[in-house]
């Protein structure tokens, strides 16, 4: 029996600066900050404890803050003890995820904040079905670079059957 599709609850990502992602999630995405930034140390508390079960020993200390977005997924930023950039922001190749896709009406109002915020464009904006219905897209970057996609209509509508024809 197939089970029927579950919800989506949340996605964390590493940033390099918490409080910079913050601002950034917030100002120039909307994101609803649903718990500011705190300290979390490795030791024994249950959320120590739980990190340590997850990351392993010596992971020391992170910070981590709780965003949401209008849609009520949750957006979970951690700055972990001694980060680094990885040295290919977009290893496709790689098992994991590697994007992730916000929903904006104004692909390209939205697209020039993230850009006056310090993001970058990743491709020119595109029209999937030019002269036929108003769909947009385009990859990005935020200033950290971490690498999503801006969809102007949700993720039915743009892959509804039809799509690549």
């Amino acid at each position: 029996m197939k089970s029927a599709p579950r919800a989506f609850s949340h996605i964390g990502l590493s940033v390099p600066d918490l409080d910079a992602a913050v601002q950034f999630y917030t100002d120039v995405l909307g994101f609803y900050t649903i718990m500011e930034p705190t300290e979390v140390a490795e030791d024994d508390s249950d959320i120590g404890q739980m990190c340590t079960d997850v990351f392993g020993a010596g992971w020391n200390h992170l910070r981590i803050a709780h965003l949401a977005t209008a849609d009520r997924i949750g957006f979970e930023l951690f700055e972990f003890d001694g980060n680094s950039a990885p040295d290919d922001n977009l290893s496709f190749r790689q098992h994991g995820m590697f994007h992730f896709a916000i929903q904006d009406p104004d692909v390209e109002g939205l697209l020039a904040k993230i850009l006056a915020a310090g993001g970058k464009q990743r491709m020119s904006v595109r029209e999937y079905f030019p002269d036929k219905k108003p769909y947009r897209m385009v990859y990005v970057e935020d200033p950290f670079g971490i690498v999503f996609e801006i969809y102007s209509h949700s993720y039915e509508l743009t892959y509804s059957a039809g799509a690549y024809t």
